[in-house]
């Protein structure tokens, strides 16, 4: 039995290797959409996973004021990009990748230079 070849188109910014991770946006199959947001990597104890947490300021019509509020979002971290604890990152919505992943690391906007912190 032959069996097709198949075919690889290349992803834009993607380079000749590979971090052989199949959910990785650039190197393997993860298709992304929709929403771009922008956070910092707050916990990156996970295999393959981060956490980004987002400043949100929510208006409170009660009390005519606005609150300072937080979202924190598990997103898949290819080898590829290795963001770590404290990076400012662009996370992008995708499929589900497991039972709270849909959203994947992009790309990193900055750098933590100063130590890791708590």
């Amino acid at each position: 039995m032959i069996m097709a070849k198949k075919k690889e188109a290349k992803k834009e910014g993607a380079d000749e290797g590979s971090c052989g991770d199949i959910n990785c946006f650039r190197h393997g199959e993860l298709p992304t959409r929709g929403a771009v947001l922008e956070g910092e990597v707050v916990s990156d104890k996970g295999k393959r996973t981060v956490i980004v947490e987002r400043e949100l300021v929510q208006y409170v019509p009660k009390y005519e004021r606005s609150a300072r509020t937080h979202s924190r979002i598990p997103a898949h971290n290819p080898d590829c990009i290795g963001a770590k604890l404290g990076d400012l990152v662009h996370i992008a919505e995708t499929r589900k990748i497991s039972s709270t992943k849909a959203w994947t690391v992009v790309d990193i906007v900055k750098r933590n230079t100063e130590g890791a912190k708590k």
